[in-house]
């Protein structure tokens, strides 16, 4: 198996100085789309991949495409899925470690938790997404989640993954900074390792191969795709 990991293109909150101005699904910057589209044609050219892999008998350049069910992935993941023409699958579990929240900072417990997009939202403002696990009345109930809850989260995407980890299949997943962060310490057994942290640029590209109890790392963090006005 072969994971392309991509964090999503940059948000509205990644783009604030006041932090008390965040809001708790935020969509992507202007920046943030041209980064998606970006990130698209990379992928749909191939870009990921080696040359002899670019010329291997028509395979897709990848197999199947999942994103979380928040708003800025769910943005990046569209025109990736256009343009490679693969459907997308929306999968809750890989959404960015605190839920959907407002923190009203008022020392009182002042979480406010929001329950995001519904399933009726994703079909109708995201034509040929799958919305698994997306209910009628959203996706999140749990207020502001707890770090180790997200580390158990990743921990549970990693084992899912693992138990596919013979299959001859390229799989993107588009998530999030601290998930990913978690999920690679999941897959290479280094949680919860509070020191380690792995950092991805908006639209970054991270290559793993998973075979049975064997994790290849063969590159992080790539951004050959964005001119350097396009970093963030």
């Amino acid at each position: 198996m072969d994971i392309f990991i991509i964090r999503h293109g940059q948000s509205y909150n990644n783009a604030l100085e006041d932090v008390s101005d965040r809001l708790p699904d935020p969509p992507l910057t202007e920046k943030g789309a041209r980064q998606a589209e970006r990130v698209a044609l990379h992928l749909s050219s191939g870009g990921h991949l080696l040359e002899t892999e670019r010329a291997s008998n028509g395979r897709p350049f990848l197999d199947e495409l999942h994103c979380s069910a928040m708003i800025r992935a769910l943005e990046t993941a569209r025109p990736i899925g256009e343009s490679i023409r693969v459907s997308t699958h929306v999968w809750v579990d890989i959404h960015e470690v605190g839920g959907l929240f407002l923190d009203h900072g008022d020392g009182e417990g002042g979480i406010e938790s929001f329950p995001g997009k519904t399933r009726r939202q994703i079909e109708d403002e995201f034509e040929g997404f799958v919305p698994e696990g997306v209910g009628e009345d959203g996706w999140w109930r749990g207020g502001q989640e707890a770090e180790q809850a997200g580390r158990g989260r990743a921990i549970g995407v990693a084992e899912k993954l693992m138990a596919r980890a013979e299959e001859d299949v390229r799989i993107g997943l588009v998530s999030h900074g601290d998930f990913i962060s978690g999920l690679l310490k999941a897959l290479g057994d280094h949680l919860p390792s509070r020191g380690l942290w792995y950092d991805h640029h908006n639209t970054a590209v991270t290559r793993l191969r998973l075979s049975s109890g064997r994790l290849v790392v063969n590159y992080m963090n790539r951004v050959d795709h964005l001119t350097d006005d396009l970093l963030s």
